[in-house]
């Protein structure tokens, strides 16, 4: 694999586990309990973990890509 590829699958593969990472604090955090109630240490927490699960799945392979233009 070329500097290139590396660099873009690095990219993409960032994007994504960002995103996983948002949704997942996002999911985390209750739709009763006020900002002072919310357990920061484990949001941030459980966000990493998704995050780093999301990099390890991109290693078997990003659909994004794949695209014909390659």
């Amino acid at each position: 694999m070329k500097n290139r590829d590396w660099i873009e699958w690095i990219r993409k593969a960032g994007i994504r586990a960002v995103k996983t990472m948002a949704q997942t604090a996002v999911a985390m955090l209750p739709a009763v309990a006020t900002i002072s109630q919310v357990d920061w240490l484990t949001v941030i927490g459980t966000a990493a973990l998704a995050g780093v699960v999301s990099i390890l799945t991109s290693l078997a392979g990003l659909p994004e890509l794949n695209t014909a233009t390659k």
